[in-house]
């Protein structure tokens, strides 16, 4: 885990701070500390793919990933487990649909994928929701936050759009610098 100190942290606060705050008028600190979080937090590849089935596979799908976090129907062990899926459902949906929009296509593009039934956009939304609702013991301080990511989900995913921008921009100061000597 990325500690609050490190470069990259403090990177993504400020970027993901400044675009939410300017662009969309979102400024809870506690969703751009969150969102900034899970940015760190996702550029660890065992954490972006950390929800695993019975047999200890990583799951990719998001449509694995619901019939995974079903604790009536679905293999899930228990409301705690239901909660931890379903709160990966949301960060993952977010991260990749406003990090890497075009590559929901790409996962589209696969055969045989349950996610291919999926609108990633309200499963993220309703992951988060579900989330909210475990209110009580150690989720209560919590459970706001994931009700207002829920409620603005859409505004998150386009101001992780306007970062991944700036971070793209970022790669290529030569560009950056043209572009602005052009304005």
């Amino acid at each position: 885990m990325i500690p609050e100190s490190h470069p990259l942290q403090q990177l993504f606060i400020e970027l993901v701070g400044r675009h939410y705050a300017e662009e969309i008028g979102l400024r809870d600190p506690q969703i751009v500390n969150y969102v900034a979080h899970l940015m760190a937090e996702f550029c660890d590849a065992e954490e972006l793919f950390r929800i695993r089935n019975v047999e200890g596979r990583p799951l990719t799908d998001v449509g694995e990933m619901l019939v995974e976090s079903n604790p009536v129907f679905g293999p899930a062990p228990s409301f705690d487990r239901e909660r931890q899926v379903r709160k990966h459902i949301g960060d993952y949906t977010l991260f990749f649909t406003g990090m890497f929009p075009e590559s929901i296509n790409h996962f589209r593009l696969r055969r045989n994928r349950l996610e291919n039934f999926v609108d990633w956009i309200k499963a993220g939304k309703e992951s988060y929701y579900i989330v909210s609702k475990f209110e009580h013991f150690e989720y209560a301080k919590v459970a706001p936050l994931f009700a207002n990511l829920s409620q603005n989900f859409e505004q998150c995913v386009y101001g992780l759009n306007l970062v991944k921008n700036d971070l793209q921009e970022m790669q290529h100061p030569l560009v950056q610098r043209t572009n602005e000597l052009l304005m």
